[in-house]
């Protein structure tokens, strides 16, 4: 690393904070002038005209005495050369060793690069004295590809050609054909508000007042301790099919243990020479209620890896996600074409499962994790093993495997399907069919029945999230990027951890409580689900128990005994993670995002008052100097839910945005007209009664009724059970894909597998 963690720029110092704040978000009263154009952009040219008083560089007043030209020039303004940028460049990279895989980027390899292009920027950032403006807005203007820059700049961010195919790639590339990159893997989250970093660049937030902000640990046990209230209506499969689209949208780069490829433990029990150099650990006070109990002073915690912004831009330091930023269902497929590979049969259309009752005449598991066995996965012994599905949280806890063994299943069900009414159709384009009618299943799925109980219809209405009953929808925007905002990703998708049980209990197909397991039993320990009948019941669970309220109330199954280790008497904090991570991803407090989303902001706690109950406001003025420090995490789940919604009016906003980005910016969207991934009226008119009621009837071995919607508690008048055979809830009618050979190919729709790629 090119910097220790905390430390930046000397002339960027803590109190810099305090003017930040004004900034966020804010239009720039400062002008800057584009890179000015001379072909090459060579060696003495401007990269960048910063306007104001003139600012030089002592590398600047060097070359240019040589040439005799002054740069300082401009009516005052400063020219940032392409010679200034290339020194900074040489300089990072006698720190920096910058990878240069020649095929396949991983999330490490990005990294490299993102820490040169950090170091640079701090470097000019030092040199010429830039404000927090022209941090944010000028610097990301230089076009590097005329720097040396262009020499380490991953192929991925800086020269992709698109086609239009009918098949979404992966990785998410081409997405959108005008920018290559938006919605892509290892590309940076989006940001709606400017960052907020201590030192303007690099290290996390600190208080407004100037000081360091409450420990994570403290903001936990005092702001969300376990009352264990219960919602009236949700049930835990809101919870589970919520954290399976979490996994389709968001997982943060961070460093990993080589070997087992799980964070790192190389913060807390170690001298500072010998840490980790993104370590950013969790201090525990000394009288901890609950850890002191066993000498715990700190848990490990590692900071995000820096991206590499498309084009290798220059800027402040920005987290980046190994996701797709749109619903595709990566959970099942993988993102990269290596991980597609490991998962499928090849041959059928089909993925790979485990036929570990077939004997008993039930449905396949999911295939054994052999290659890592130990990534996400706690082991009791080294003859049992773990999942392996599309994305490597699948054994995080029993309830997600649950769902990625559901929606595998569901695949290869619609595989079946389809090469029963094309027999012609190869494995290749039964995969491809397969995997987009799936993808489109889970699209309905998620807006026509889980957003609706999570946003309520006004939300929905509002941000243009309603689906449409019947034709297409031609709502497709190539000017919005689909990315994962911030704020979504380190704080307001993180809503769930509020409505997680303290059990997980299994249900009989006569729907009886049968017997419940705790929570952190469950957690990277899905072994369970190798006794056969046992998955319809944990299912059956999902569907029957409540969960808990919409609170800043957490359970301790996670604030004190996240990821346990067997044998252990305690485990991690997740709230603490909530907090830590959004304070090193630079995110603005919950006040700068109540703000943003068009609520008054507060200058005095008692302003809060009628957002979030009156014990909560009395709580915060208890550890935080100001309501503006408050996390963005602790105080969207403490605010009141909006009416007809689960959720407080800030943390609706920044998810429904969100939402409304993965619809408008993507080019495959299930409902869209004319492109060449479009349904046909008569296909979409089958995708449009995917339900997950059916999903769990036609993939499961013994659950014979259901609700019409298995997110809310059975009613008998508005939410009725139904037996699976009824007509009551739909199939889809796999013969509208049909085709018919012609010539020497088969139908307009046969699969090019160059298209797209």
């Amino acid at each position: 690393m090119m910097f220790r963690m905390g430390e930046g720029p000397p002339d960027l110092t803590k109190m810099a904070m305090l003017t930040i704040l004004i900034f966020i978000g804010a239009v720039s009263a400062i002008q800057f002038e584009a890179p000015i154009e001379f072909g090459v952009g060579s060696g003495g040219d401007c990269a960048l005209v910063v306007n104001g008083a003139g600012r030089s560089s002592q590398f600047d007043y060097s070359l240019n005495l040589l040439r005799g030209t002054p740069h300082n020039y401009n009516a005052g303004g400063t020219c940032i050369t392409y010679d200034a940028v290339n020194a900074a460049y040489l300089d990072a990279r006698k720190r920096i060793r910058v990878a240069q895989p020649h095929d396949h980027w991983k999330p490490e390899d990005v990294a490299t690069v993102g820490e040169l292009l950090l170091d640079i920027s701090i470097n000019l950032a030092r040199t010429y004295g830039l404000t927090y403006e022209e941090i944010e807005k000028g610097l990301p203007l230089i076009d590097t590809s005329k720097t040396l820059i262009r020499e380490v700049c991953p192929p991925f961010l800086s020269n992709v050609e698109c086609r239009a195919g009918k098949y979404r790639r992966l990785d998410g590339l081409c997405t959108n054909l005008e920018h290559p990159t938006w919605g892509s893997i290892n590309t940076p989250f989006t940001r709606l508000l400017g960052p907020l970093f201590a030192d303007g660049m690099n290290a996390p937030r600190i208080s407004v007042k100037g000081h360091d902000l409450p420990p994570s640990r403290v903001v936990s046990r005092t702001m969300h301790p376990d009352d264990g209230f219960h919602d009236h209506a949700g049930t835990v499969m809101i919870i589970a099919w919520g954290q399976f689209m979490d996994h389709d949208y968001t997982l943060t780069a961070t460093p990993l243990d080589p070997r087992n490829r799980n964070d790192p433990e190389e913060c807390c029990n170690r001298p500072p020479h010998l840490k980790h150099p993104y370590c950013n650990e969790i201090r525990i006070p000394e009288d901890d209620y609950f850890y002191r109990l066993f000498g715990v002073k700190c848990i490990d915690f590692v900071r995000g890896f820096p991206a590499a912004r498309p084009g290798c831009r220059l800027g402040s330091r920005v987290p980046f996600n190994t996701l797709t930023g749109v619903l595709d269902a990566n959970t099942v497929y993988g993102k990269t074409d290596y991980e597609a590979r490991k998962l499928r049969e090849g041959f059928g259309g089909l993925l790979r499962m485990n036929p570990a009752f077939r004997e008993y005449g039930l449905k396949d598991l999911l295939p054994l994790k052999l290659d890592v066995p130990d990534e996400g996965c706690t082991r009791p012994n080294s003859s049992m093993f773990c999942f392996e599905a599309g994305e490597i949280r699948v054994n995080e806890q029993l309830v997600l495997t649950c769902m990625h063994t559901l929606m595998a299943r569901e695949h290869n069900r619609l595989a079946k399907g389809l090469a029963q009414v094309n027999p012609h159709w190869d494995d290749e384009t039964l995969f491809q069919e397969a995997r987009r009618i799936n993808i489109a299943i889970v699209q309905h799925i998620t807006y026509n029945e889980f957003l609706p109980i999570l946003l309520g219809k006004d939300v929905m209405q509002k941000f243009g999230l309603l689906l449409q009953k019947d034709g297409y929808w031609d709502g497709y925007d190539p000017n919005v990027n689909p990315n994962v905002i911030d704020a979504f990703a380190a704080a307001a998708y993180r809503f769930g951890h509020s409505l997680l049980p303290t059990a997980v209990e299994r249900w009989s197909k006569a729907h009886k409580f049968i017997a419940s397991k705790r929570l952190s039993d469950l957690i990277r320990r899905p072994f369970d689900l190798y006794r056969p009948g046992i998955f319809d019941e944990y299912i059956m669970g999902l569907m029957n128990q409540v969960a808990q309220a919409m609170d800043d109330s957490i359970t301790q199954e996670v604030t004190n005994h996240l990821f346990k280790k067997v044998g252990a008497r305690f485990g991690m904090d997740l709230v603490s993670f909530n907090m830590q991570r959004g304070r090193e991803f630079g995110l603005p407090g919950y006040m700068e995002f109540r703000k943003f989303c068009g609520l008054p902001g507060a200058e005095t706690f008692e302003d809060l008052f009628g957002s979030m109950p009156n014990e909560t406001v009395r709580k915060y003025t208890s550890i935080f100097a100001h309501p503006s420090d408050v996390d963005l995490w602790s105080g969207g789940v403490s605010e009141r839910p909006l009416p007809g919604s689960m959720l407080g009016p800030t943390f609706a906003c920044i998810i429904a945005t969100q939402f409304s980005y993965s619809r408008r910016g993507d080019r495959f969207w299930y409902e869209l007209p004319n492109q060449p991934s479009s349904f046909t009226p008569e296909q979409l008119h089958e995708v449009r009664k995917a339900r997950l009621a059916r999903i769990i009837c036609d993939n499961t071995d013994l659950i014979d009724s259901i609700q019409l919607y298995p997110m809310v508690l059975p009613d008998h008048e508005i939410n009725p059970r139904v037996p699976c055979r009824s007509g009551v809830i739909p199939s889809i009618d796999l013969s509208k894909w049909a085709e018919f050979p012609s010539g020497d190919h088969f139908g307009s729709s046969f699969f090019d597998p160059l298209v797209g790629k």
